[in-house]
C-alpha cells in the first residue's frame, strides 16, 4: 500500500503546497531575522504574557530550530535560541504567536480545548490506523479496514480544528504586538510574512491529512 503511486498522486497538491510552505518559511525568516526589534523573542513573549494577566506563565530556552511552542500543562513557553535571544521582527513575531497560544488556553479557547484533548487520539489514530488498514487488506477483513479509516479519519479532524487555533494565535500576536507598542504598522508586514509562510503548513498538512483518508476510502472503502 504504501508503494501504491496512486497514493503519492492523491497526495501531490499537499506535498507540493508543504514543499512551497517550506521555502517561504526559510526565505521570510531570513529577511525578518535582519530586521531590527526592540525587544527580544523572550521579553516581547514576556510583556506580552504579563499585559494579559499570564504572570504565571513562564518562558524558557530549549535547544532546537524553530522549535517554539506552547505547552499547555506545564504553563511554560518554550522557544529556540534564536527567537529567545535575538531582537528581530522574526523573534518577536514567533515569540508572540506562541504568547498567543497561552492566552487563547487561558481564555478556555473552544478549538483549542477540543485540539487539546485529541493530541493522544490522533497519535493513536494515526499509527493504529494504517496498521490495521495494512492487516485488513492483507487478511481481507473489512471490519479492519473500517476501523482503520475510522480511527485516520480522527488525524483529519484533529488537523482541521487546528487550523483556527493557529490562525487565531497568529491574529492575537499580532494585535498585541502593535497594541504593546513592539513594532510598527510597517514592521508588522515583515511579522505577517513570517506567520503566514508558518500557517501555510498547517494547511498543507490538513490538506494531506484530508487527501489521505480521501485515497484511503477510494482505496479500500469497495471491500467492504
Amino acid at each position: 500500500m504504501i508503494f501504491d503511486p496512486m497514493y503519492f498522486l492523491w497526495i501531490a497538491p499537499a506535498v507540493l503546497l508543504g514543499m512551497w510552505a517550506q521555502f517561504r518559511i526559510r526565505t521570510t525568516y531570513a529577511q525578518a531575522q535582519r530586521m531590527g526589534a526592540p525587544l527580544s523573542g523572550a521579553a516581547a513573549a514576556r510583556h506580552i504574557l504579563d499585559s494579559a494577566g499570564l504572570n504565571n506563565v513562564d518562558i524558557e530556552q530549549m535547544p532546537g530550530h524553530l522549535s517554539d511552542h506552547y505547552d499547555p500543562r506545564a504553563k511554560v513557553l518554550r522557544l529556540s535560541p534564536e527567537v529567545y535571544q535575538n531582537r528581530t521582527l522574526a523573534s518577536v513575531g514567533i515569540a508572540a504567536h506562541e504568547a498567543g497560544h497561552a492566552i487563547q488556553h487561558a481564555h478556555g479557547y473552544a478549538p483549542l480545548v477540543v485540539r487539546n484533548a485529541a493530541v493522544p487520539l490522533a497519535g493513536f489514530g494515526s499509527n493504529a490506523g494504517f496498521i490495521l488498514l495494512i492487516i485488513g487488506a492483507i487478511m481481507n477483513l473489512p471490519p479492519l479496514i473500517l476501523l482503520g479509516i475510522g480511527l485516520f479519519a480522527v488525524v483529519v479532524v484533529f488537523q482541521v480544528v487546528n487550523l483556527p487555533v493557529e490562525f487565531n494565535a497568529s491574529s492575537r500576536a499580532k494585535a498585541q504586538l502593535v497594541g504593546l507598542g513592539i513594532v510598527n504598522d510597517q514592521e508588522l508586514t515583515y511579522v505577517n510574512k513570517v506567520l503566514n509562510a508558518a500557517a501555510l503548513t498547517y494547511v498543507a498538512a490538513t490538506l494531506q491529512a484530508i487527501l489521505t483518508l480521501l485515497y484511503y476510502v477510494t482505496r479500500f472503502g469497495s471491500r467492504n
